[in-house]
């Protein structure tokens, strides 16, 4: 196993569905820019409340990735 330096980013993803959907919403945004992903965190959740219901969650996350050689 070779030796890795990491870089971590922070995301914020959103979602009318749920905090799962939220995290894959930011993740799969970023994968299209970002390389190398490796792992993520979740470090904030809230969500958007109407009419006694939920009704949007936004979820921020670190991810961390491995920097290009």
């Amino acid at each position: 196993m070779s030796d890795h330096v990491y870089k971590k980013i922070e995301l914020t993803g959103s979602s009318t569905v749920s905090v799962e959907d939220a995290i894959r919403n930011a993740i799969r945004r970023a994968s299209k820019s970002t390389h190398h992903m490796r792992w993520f965190e979740v470090s904030e959740t809230r969500g958007h409340v109407e009419n006694g219901e939920v009704a949007h969650w936004q979820v921020t996350v670190k991810v961390g990735f491995t920097l290009e050689e």
